[in-house]
C-alpha cells in the first residue's frame, strides 16, 4: 500500500463530511429564501444551532452508508461514472432512511423540504469534490507519482495489447516493468531480482489456459511476497456471467443463460427504450428536418433510403437472426447499394471480416459526409426503437449478406435487439476490428443493466462530436 493512496483514502472522510455539512446548510438557508416562504410560509423551524447539531450526527450515520456503499476503497482508480453511480445510492438511501425516521415527527422536524433540498446539495457537493479528488489522483498518475508497477506473465498478445492500453491510459495508475510468457525458473530469478532493487505491486496472470499447477505457483508466490495478484479469465468465465442453479436429484444442475434481459429485465428495457425514443424523437426533431432539407437541396429524392436498386425494401438483422425493415436518411447516391460488392469490392478495407467498409467511398455525397459524421443519417433509428424492432444500446444492426458470414461466436450478439448506440460505439466506432467489437458487444449483452445503458447514451453524443471517422 503506498503512501498517497493511504492519504487520499483518509482525506475523503473528512471531505465527504463537509460536504453533507454544508449541504444541509445550504438547503436550510434556502429553505428562507422570498420565492419559497411565498409559496409556503415558515410557520416553525429548528433553530440553526440545534439543527446543525443534528445534521453533525445524521453526517456521520451517512458516512457510514458511504462505507457500506463501498465509496472508501483505498486503491486510487476510481472510474467517474462508477463513483457517481454509488454516490447516488447512497445518498438516496440516506435520505430514504431520515425521510423514514423524521417525516411524520413534525414536532421534531418540520420541514420536508430542507431534507429534500439537502439530498439535492449532497448529491451536487459530494460529487464535486469526488471528481476534483480523481482528477488530482490521475494528474499524480501521469507524472508517475503513486503508481503501481506490475508484472504481466502469459500470453504474449495479451500482453502487448495490456502493455500498450496502460502505455497510453497513464491515469489508471499502473505501470508494467516486466513480462514473461511463463512463470518458469527464469521468470522467477528475475522477479526476484527485480524485487530486490524496488517493488512490485500486481502481477496479472493474462493466458486463461494456464497450466493450474503453475497458476497455483503463481499464486503463492505472489501471496508470500504480498503482491496483488491478478488474472484474465477464460472464455467460458465470461460466458458464465448470468448463471441459474436448479437442484435435480440432488445434483446442482447449471442454467448459463446468455443475458440478464429476461422477465423483468426485458420488461424494463423495453419500458426505458419506449420513454426514451419519444424524448428523443422530439429533441432530435429540429435535426431531423434540418438533414432532410440539407439532403432535398444537394442531391433531390428520396430523402429515405429504404429500397436498394433490385426496388427491394432494405433490411437489417434483428434479434434472433430476424430481418426488420429499416430506413434511414439517404447519405449516398440512389441505388448503388450493390456496388460495395462488385466495383468497389477492391477497396474494402475490412476484409478479414464480415463487414464492407470502404475507405473514402465514392458513393457518398457532399451532405451524406457531414450527416454520417455526426450520425444524423441514423436519426429515423429512434422510430424503430419506439416500434421495437431496435433498442436505444445494443449492437449494431448488420446487413443480412453481413451476417451470412458470421462465424459461429459472432451469432451470440443477435440475442439481443440491435441498437442504436452501443458498447462497441462509445470504445472506438468503425476504427474497431470486428473481432473487438464482437468482444464488446457480448461484454454487453452478458453484464447489461439499466445503468449500463444510460451511461452509453450520455457518452454517446461527447464522442460523436470526436474526430472520428462516421459509422
Amino acid at each position: 500500500m503506498k503512501k498517497i493512496e493511504l492519504i487520499f483514502g483518509g482525506l475523503l472522510v473528512p471531505l465527504d463530511y463537509c460536504m453533507l455539512v454544508l449541504a444541509a446548510i445550504s438547503a436550510y438557508f434556502l429553505r428562507f429564501q422570498k420565492p419559497l416562504t411565498g409559496l409556503q410560509p415558515v410557520l416553525y423551524t429548528v433553530p440553526f444551532e440545534t439543527f446543525l447539531k443534528m445534521v453533525g450526527l445524521v453526517a456521520v450515520f451517512w458516512l457510514v452508508i458511504f462505507a457500506l456503499a463501498s465509496l472508501y476503497h483505498i486503491r486510487g482508480t476510481r472510474r467517474l461514472v462508477e463513483e457517481f453511480k454509488k454516490i447516488f445510492l447512497a445518498c438516496a438511501t440516506g435520505v430514504l432512511l431520515i425521510v423514514i425516521i423524521f417525516f411524520f415527527q413534525r414536532d421534531f422536524f418540520s420541514s420536508r423540504f430542507i431534507i429534500l433540498a439537502a439530498f439535492g446539495f449532497a448529491l451536487v457537493y459530494v460529487t464535486i469534490a469526488r471528481f476534483i479528488v480523481i482528477y488530482i489522483e490521475r494528474f499524480l498518475f501521469k507524472k508517475g507519482i503513486g503508481v503501481h508497477n506490475v508484472v504481466l506473465i502469459g500470453d504474449a498478445h495479451t500482453n502487448n495489447v495490456i502493455a500498450n492500453e496502460l502505455g497510453q491510459k497513464k491515469s489508471l495508475g499502473l505501470k508494467v516493468k516486466l513480462k514473461f510468457l511463463n512463470f518458469d525458473h527464469k521468470a522467477q530469478k528475475a522477479i526476484e531480482a527485480y524485487l530486490s532493487k524496488t517493488t512490485l505491486d500486481e502481477l496479472i496472470q493474462t493466458n486463461p489456459n494456464m497450466d493450474k499447477e503453475e497458476s497455483l505457483r503463481l499464486y503463492e508466490f505472489c501471496d508470500e511476497r504480498h503482491i496483488v495478484y491478478k488474472y484474465a479469465a477464460a472464455l467460458f468465465d465470461t460466458q458464465s456471467v448470468n448463471i441459474s442453479v436448479q437442484p435435480i436429484a440432488g445434483v446442482p444442475i447449471i442454467e448459463v443463460k446468455p443475458t440478464p434481459l429476461d422477465g423483468w429485465g426485458k420488461i424494463v428495457k423495453r419500458c426505458f427504450d419506449i420513454f426514451g425514443s419519444l424524448i428523443l424523437l422530439i429533441l432530435s426533431s429540429p435535426f431531423m428536418l434540418l438533414t432532410a432539407i440539407l439532403i432535398f437541396f444537394d442531391s433531390g429524392r428520396p430523402i429515405f433510403y429504404y429500397r436498394n436498386e433490385d426496388q427491394k425494401k432494405t433490411a437489417r438483422i434483428g434479434q434472433y437472426g430476424r430481418p426488420f425493415f429499416y430506413f434511414k436518411f439517404r447519405s449516398m447516391v440512389p441505388n448503388q447499394h450493390y456496388k460495395r460488392y462488385k466495383e468497389l469490392a477492391a477497396q474494402n478495407t475490412r476484409k478479414d471480416s464480415p463487414l464492407v467498409k470502404i475507405e473514402n467511398d465514392p458513393r457518398i455525397t457532399r451532405v451524406g459526409k457531414i450527416i454520417r459524421r455526426f450520425s444524423f443519417d441514423e436519426l429515423p433509428e429512434f422510430f424503430l426503437v419506439f416500434k421495437g424492432t431496435m433498442s436505444l444500446v445494443g449492437p449494431r444492426p448488420h446487413l443480412p449478406e453481413e451476417v451470412a458470414r458470421y462465424k459461429r461466436h459472432h451469432k451470440r450478439v443477435l440475442n439481443m435487439k440491435p441498437g442504436v448506440t452501443g458498447l462497441a460505439q462509445i470504445s472506438g466506432r468503425s476504427d474497431l476490428d470486428f473481432e473487438d467489437e464482437v468482444r464488446l458487444d457480448t461484454f454487453y449483452m452478458e453484464n447489461w443493466s439499466l445503468w449500463l445503458d444510460i451511461v452509453i447514451l450520455i457518452k454517446t453524443p461527447f464522442i460523436l462530436f470526436k474526430r472520428r471517422k462516421a459509422l
